[in-house]
């Protein structure tokens, strides 16, 4: 490797690493307050402040920056752009919160919470450009697992000593967040593995759709959480105020680490037992604090699998589109728009006169829609991320790796080097747009070729020629 290859791939991982950084200082901040955040609450407890519209309406304001920001911002210098705009402005409205409420507390968060959204949406251009595509479920992983760590230690800040603590310390990570941007760089050509993105502006709508529906769904419980299941703990505050978080973060770490040959997919499945069996523990178990640690663990555990799910998904569908932007905040506004739901569904639920095992009830219902969903969403991902650490075992080969297997595959089926070629390129995920991009052919030419593969190796649909594929791996 060359001396300027290796500086390169330093530079890459070193921004890389700053692009995480940025991302945890800011997204701790944003969970700690203006997202139905413990300083927001306990500020609003301090001046017996009715805060259920002031949160509604930033989850609002949160949801709309999400999914408008991928239509103006378009390019990488324009997301770094409006990270340090959002950021000056979220340190100027945390600022407002040390003076007794006004209408000024609500303008000021609303904005902030739109902004706020566009923020973590233009970071997506970081996402892309310094981690490579198999790799993106660790980056994904890290942001969220450090993001919430420090949560925790603002949380923590907030309960042992007083808010105004806890809202100091939410805004040191702005700082160090807008101190770390002005390092992030403005050009993705220091990168050593750019992916060729499509010249025009596809986007992936179908497959699209059925992950942001199943999102909307999977995390309406996640609301349902906030608006019942936290009340109904509440008299244990000192525990609930950092706990919840902890198997969320351990569960994370488990994703992270899993081996390369682990079947990511059984883990979803696991993942939606785990969130039914809280429910039912939520019916049949008391309030203790025995109760609120198995249920709150099965709980957020299974919300630790399935956001690090989407989180990745949308990594590896950032690919797909010239503008990373659209993809990841449309992705994440349906996760905000399914706690919004949620929430709303949970706060009728709570200030009804009905029987409090109804939530329980709605949120198993949810979990059986969520089977449904989950195999017509694998069927739609498949067709566009076909090696995605949650579809396939291949994701995490090497480029090497790959070649070897297409090479044994070859000598066996009598393949031609342009169909293996093509086969290789299949088997990283690429679409047959960009398969034509890559190789310089027409897309016909590309469904002819593909057309023939799948004759000579006997297989029907890329779910059965990855499934050969993966075969061979397990006999080598």
């Amino acid at each position: 490797m060359s001396e300027a290859l290796i500086k390169k791939q330093k530079t890459a991982i070193n921004h890389r690493k700053l692009s995480i950084i940025v991302f945890s200082l800011f997204f701790s901040w944003l969970l700690a307050f203006p997202f139905e955040g413990q300083v927001l609450y306990a500020l609003a407890g301090e001046f017996n402040y009715e805060i259920h519209t002031l949160i509604f309406s930033c989850i609002m304001a949160h949801f709309l920056g999400l999914f408008l920001c991928g239509f103006f911002v378009k390019t990488m210098k324009a997301s770094k752009r409006m990270m340090q705009v959002s950021i000056l402005f979220c340190l100027g409205s945390s600022f407002i919160f040390f003076f007794p409420p006004s209408v000024l507390w609500y303008l000021s968060i609303v904005v902030a919470a739109f902004l706020a959204a566009g923020c973590v949406a233009a970071w997506s251009f970081y996402f892309r450009c310094y981690t490579p595509s198999n790799e993106r479920i660790k980056t994904a992983a890290d942001g969220l697992i450090y993001s919430n760590i420090l949560m925790i230690i603002i949380n923590t800040t907030t309960y042992y000593l007083f808010a105004q603590a806890g809202l100091a310390l939410s805004m040191l990570m702005l700082i160090g967040a807008f101190v770390f941007t002005l390092r992030l760089p403005e050009s993705c050509e220091e990168t050593v593995h750019i992916t060729k993105v499509p010249s025009n502006n596809t986007y992936p709508v179908k497959p699209m759709i059925f992950l942001c529906i199943f999102i909307v769904i999977i995390t309406i419980n996640s609301g349902l959480m906030y608006q019942v299941l936290n009340p109904a703990f509440a008299h244990h505050e000192w525990l609930v105020s950092w706990y919840w978080a902890v198997p969320y973060i351990i569960a994370l770490l488990i994703m992270k680490k899993l081996p390369r040959k682990a079947n990511r997919t059984y883990i979803l499945y696991v993942g939606i037992a785990m969130m039914g069996l809280s429910f039912i523990a939520f019916m049949v178990f008391d309030r203790s604090i025995s109760s609120y640690l198995i249920i709150n663990t099965l709980m957020l555990g299974a919300c630790g699998i399935y956001d690090l799910f989407w989180w990745s998904i949308l990594g590896e569908m950032l690919d797909v589109s010239k503008n990373p932007v659209k993809i990841l905040g449309i992705g994440l506004s349906s996760n905000v728009l399914g706690v919004l739901l949620g929430g709303m569904l949970g706060k009728a639920i709570s200030t009804a006169d009905t029987d409090s095992d109804y939530s329980s009830i709605v949120a198993l219902v949810i979990v059986f829609a969520i089977l449904i969903i989950l195999p017509l969403l694998h069927k739609q991902l498949s067709s566009v991320l076909i090696n995605h650490v949650f579809l396939t075992q291949l994701s995490e080969l090497s480029a090497t790796e790959h070649t070897q297997i297409m090479e044994k595959v070859t000598q066996i089926k009598n393949l031609t080097g342009r169909e293996s070629e093509i086969a290789i390129l299949l088997m990283r995920g690429r679409t047959y747009k960009m398969i034509a991009a890559e190789l310089y052919l027409s897309e016909n030419t590309i469904k002819t070729h593909i057309k023939n593969i799948y004759s000579k190796l006997q297989v029907q649909s890329k779910a059965e020629l990855i499934k050969m594929l993966l075969e061979s791996t397990a006999l080598q």
